[in-house]
């Protein structure tokens, strides 16, 4: 941003709906107060509105543009006091400078209306836009002593008046005012400075109000706010309420500050730091190419050559791999030589040699380098001079310290552990793509043309529309011509947009093109809700070249901001955020991760040939943010002490962390980069952590590979999830897991798939054009792209887990059989007893039913998970099923295996698909039996059933309900003496009832 340029934010009041009324008649009179750094706008007042539309655009100059993304905006609607008792709070809305847009991508949100205090009662919503403009910055005219003096007088009666309707709110007090109560001194058209006389006349003589009253925007100095900085400061001085500023902070300076919470879930990794920034020759010679050579006993590395030119480069030695103690930084030049050498007998032939001539070394001693940790500045280079005996006077400016990882320098530095420069072996931080749906409505189309106008028309051909939008193509059904269609088809578009959606319609009889339109995306219609409709065009459809028009379709187009468009399995999810930035929420707190390094890791391919080696580096992503650490070459114990933040925005999300072998840094022969193998994957709910503590843990590193599971060492994580609010960390269990459109306008589940596996694929693709690439291999393996695929262990571990579900329902039904066959004489008296109290005391069930559930939660505190659970073998059950089974589920689509192979998968599937058939036909059997008792589909039964109804009512007009239940329990758990062994009458006569399974072909 230029510094001749000013930046105005521009807050658009557009309405309000189902506001509270407050006036005691049934309405409101409303009108918004709007603050923002330091400065307050006030609207109209609209009289007796309960759905007020002000459309007023309110303007605030933005100060610091560059932490405007800390500042908040907060909209206040109060009822006017002249038409009520006194002037109410009617609800508040706080919006944070990080969901501003640009001018022209605004969009009218509405945002519920919240409460000030428990007490308030509030409801509705307002709709606001909020944007802002880049523009020049006029001359600031200095402003008269006099008047800012008057300003200043004439806002302190304002600022008090707002206080005191705030405390008087709060306080709930009801007695009333007189009704002769002047009007608010801020309700006033501001006047020109006066004397002090003419303002004590004019505030003694108020003039009537209008019938719509405009109030111009309250100015606030910033005397005023730079009066409550001072104010929060001596707080925080007295030590009185200190947790209390820091809780009112914004969490994304605490993200921002790297130097306080850098690296203190890792360990500090000494390395050691060579800078070489130039060279300087004696003599001037023609100028040639000179570089620099670094030698640390068996490490040995050269700079670039450069002419004229500074290397200014840094060298990054990890110290534990150093088998030397002594640096030597040599400069070299590269100077041409003519050498003859003769061909035959007299002829001799001139070739060009370039020889590297050494101007001289310098060399340093490890033991006295100095050491050197940020936030220190730092260390300024040295000329030092070159020993050498040819050609004395040379010097080089170099920088030798001892640093960590944390060093500014280390992410630029080559580094010897990960093989110097290498742009596959470094770290990077990767985003993935913005996604938004993109709905299409087609309506209808009209004036087609058909065919040629000398071809009879015989026939009414049947039409369908078809959209494409890069690689996804939707069509909708078949209709007659003239019919409408009325369907949506919904894609998923990602930033950069597309630039076209193209819409086809095409005949189904013949399969040829009607015509086709393209419709520009990126400027489509942006909105947020569905309170507001997109617009209907007409586009002209093109045939073919001799065809420039073939008629025209109705269509609607828009993107939707109000979703999330779900990019990775669903119980897997790290985001729930909808992609319009104004619907964007403040984070809840920051989750930090320590990648701290891997032991035991099992070789995964040979290095030369001879040995097994690996090449591991860690891929963790949570939200849009993917990390990538740097690859340490040939370890199997490799430290990689890297440590990385995100917001987060909701509790119930999940990290997810894979170790991978590099394979792209190194080429065939054909040029092609090697893939990146699996190593391992783990996974952690931030909901099973306790905020604000450090989790140090190994997890083992388990990969599925076609012949089982193999277990590939382990990975050593540091987690730490901070959270600075409690009451928004707890609120966010009450709130919707996905945004509002998820429920207002959901989607199918089979369309929600789709989509989600498009979505997969357009973030595999973009990640992978990214340099250096993140390979699709790994962003597949990372997003669980093949949750959808059939595998018999999943299904086995699926319903095993239906099955422990279930087992504490038979856990209870086998100890209620225990109690009515007397299994434990005593347990089945004390029940009898029990049954008798909740019969004669029925108020106390439900109480204590709750409080027996609560001394049982705790006590079972302590015995809680202190571990975050990783990869579960048992529960995946792969030891449970074949090397066939496995080899299953790695066969892609289609199949690649051989015809019997396939047949003898096929002919088990079957028989697993009938007992799955069975077991479904007895489900529905028992449902049928009880439809067919009310549907006299065996006469004697539903008779039998009519007589036991018509006594079972008079019996229960004669016998108390208490009396019922307590002898039903008593008949229940009677003693075996008293009981046969055959089944019961009711139980016998549900079974004989009919079913539909007879009726089945």
């Amino acid at each position: 941003m230029a510094e001749n340029c000013t930046r105005k934010l521009i807050v658009e009041i557009c309405n309000a709906k189902n506001l509270m009324p407050k006036d005691g008649q049934g309405t409101a009179s409303a009108y918004a107060i709007v603050d923002f750094d330091g400065q307050r706008r006030r609207t109209k007042t609209k009289f007796r509105d309960l759905n007020p539309v002000w459309d007023e655009k309110l303007e605030f100059l933005v100060h610091d543009i560059e932490s405007m993304a800390a500042e908040m905006l907060e909209i206040n609607l109060y009822n006017d006091k002249k038409m009520g008792k006194r002037s109410t709070f009617l609800g508040k809305v706080k919006l944070a400078g990080s969901v501003f847009v640009k001018a022209g991508e605004e969009t009218l949100v509405y945002y519920p209306l919240e409460k000030r205090s428990v007490f308030s009662q509030i409801k509705g919503e307002i709709g606001v836009k909020v944007f802002y403009v880049d523009e020049e910055a006029p001359p600031a005219p200095a402003e008269p002593a006099a008047e800012q003096k008057a300003e200043t007088a004439e806002e302190k009666p304002k600022e008090e008046e707002d206080k005191k309707e705030e405390n008087v709110e709060e306080k709930k007090e009801e007695e009333e005012k007189p009704k002769e109560e002047p009007p608010k001194e801020e309700e006033k058209p501001n006047p020109p400075p006066a004397s002090k006389s003419e303002d004590t006349t004019a505030a003694a003589t108020p003039p009537p109000p209008p019938p719509e009253v405009e109030n111009p925007p309250i100015a606030h100095k910033e005397e005023a706010s730079s009066t409550k900085v001072v104010a929060t400061k001596s707080k925080v001085e007295t030590g009185k309420s200190s947790q209390l500023v820091i809780n009112e902070l914004e969490l994304r300076s605490l993200s921002g500050d790297h130097n306080r919470i850098a690296y203190d879930l890792v360990d500090r990794m000494p390395f050691l730091y060579v800078r070489v920034v130039k060279a300087k020759r004696a003599n001037k010679e023609p100028a040639c190419p000179l570089h620099a050579k670094l030698v640390i006993g068996t490490h040995s590395i050269k700079t670039k050559s450069q002419i004229d030119k500074d290397w200014d480069q840094v060298f990054a030695f990890d110290k534990e791999g150093l088998n030397s103690s002594s640096l030597e930084v040599s400069v070299w030049a590269e100077e041409e030589k003519k050498e003859e050498q003769k061909e035959g007998d007299a002829a001799t032939t001139a070739t060009t040699v370039v020889v590297d001539n050494c101007l001289g070394a310098v060399s340093f001693d490890l033991q006295e380098v100095p050491k050197r940790v940020p936030p220190d500045s730092p260390l300024a280079p040295q000329w030092y001079s070159l020993e050498s005996e040819k050609s004395p006077g040379n010097d080089v400016m170099v920088s030798v310290w001892v640093g960590t990882q944390a060093d500014e320098a280390f992410q630029e530095a080559w580094q010897s552990d990960s093989g110097g420069l290498i742009p596959e072996t470094r770290a990077k931080v990767y985003l993935s793509p913005k996604l938004w749906y993109l709905r299409l409505t087609v309506i209808q189309t009209q004036d087609l043309q058909l065919g040629s106008g000398s071809e009879p028309k015989v026939r009414s051909p049947e039409l369908y529309v078809k959209a494409q939008l890069g690689a996804q193509l939707f069509k909708t059904s078949r209709t007659p011509v003239g019919s409408a269609w009325n369907e949506d088809l919904v894609f998923v578009a990602a930033e950069p947009f597309e630039p076209f959606l193209v819409v086809m319609v095409e005949d189904w009889s013949n399969g040829q093109l009607v015509g086709q339109a393209k419709i520009h995306v990126p400027s489509l219609e942006r909105r947020t809700d569905d309170k507001t409709e997109p617009k209907s065009r007409w586009f002209n459809l093109v045939g073919a070249e001799n065809k420039p028009y073939a008629g025209r379709i109705h269509v609607k187009a828009c993107l939707e901001g109000g979703y999330h468009v779900l990019d990775e399995a669903a119980h897997v999810t790290s985001d729930v955020q909808a992609a319009a930035k104004q619907l964007a929420k403040p984070p809840i707190g920051l989750l930090d991760v320590g990648i701290r390094g891997a032991s035991n890791l099992l070789p995964v391919k040979t290095k030369d040939g001879t040995r097994g080696t690996t090449d591991a580096y860690v891929v963790a992503k949570y939200g849009q943010k993917w990390i990538r650490t740097r690859t340490i070459l040939d370890r199997f114990n490799p430290r990689w002490n890297e440590q990385y933040t995100w917001d987060v925005y909701d509790p119930c999300t999940v990290l997810t962390i894979g170790v991978f072998d590099n394979g792209r840094y190194k080429r065939d022969e054909t040029g092609k980069p090697g893939r990146d193998l699996r190593i391992g994957k783990i996974r952690i709910r931030l909901s099973t952590l306790d905020t604000n503590k450090v989790y140090l843990n190994s997890y083992m590193l388990t990969v599925l590979l076609p012949n089982g599971a193999k277990k590939m060492g382990e990975i050593e994580i540091a987690v730490r999830f901070s959270c600075s609010s409690w009451l928004s960390l707890i609120q966010a269990y009450g709130t919707p897991l996905l945004p509002r459109m998820h429920y207002l306008r959901p989607l199918g589940p089979a369309q929600q798939d789709i989509l989600r596996q498009t979505a997969m694929r357009i973030v595999t693709a973009r990640l992978a054009r990214s340099e250096p690439p993140l390979g699709q291999e790994v962003v597949q393996f990372m997003l669980d792209t093949d949750t959808h695929v059939w595998s018999m262990r999943k299904s086995k571990a699926n319903w095993f887990r239906v099955v422990g579900c279930l087992s504490h329902a038979a856990i209870l039904a086998r100890w209620l059989d225990g109690i009515r066959t007397w299994a434990h004489p005593p347990t089945t008296i004390l029940v009898h007893v029990l049954l008798i109290a909740v019969v004669m005391c029925p108020q106390l069930v439900l109480s204590t039913i709750f409080m027996y559930a609560f001394l049982i939660l705790a006590l079972r505190f302590r015995y809680r998970m202190r571990v975050p659970h990783n990869v579960d073998l048992r529960l995946s059950y792969v030891d449970a099923v074949g090397p066939d089974e496995l080899d299953e589920e790695f066969d892609g689509l289609p199949t690649t295996r051989s015809p019997d192979t396939v047949r003898f998968r096929y002919d088990r599937l079957r028989a697993l698909a009938s007992r799955a058939q069975t077991l479904l036909g007895d489900v529905a059997a028992q449902g049928e039996r009880l439809e067919a008792l009310f549907n006299w589909k065996d006469p004697r039964a539903t008779g039998i059933f009519v007589v036991v109804c018509l006594f079972a009512s008079l019996l229960f007009y004669v016998v108390p309900f208490k009396v019922f239940v307590l002898g039903s329990g008593f008949y229940y758990i009677r003693h075996p003496r008293f009981r046969g062994d055959m089944p019961s009458a009711p139980l016998n006569f549900f079974r004989r009832l009919p079913s539909l399974s007879d009726q089945i072909m």
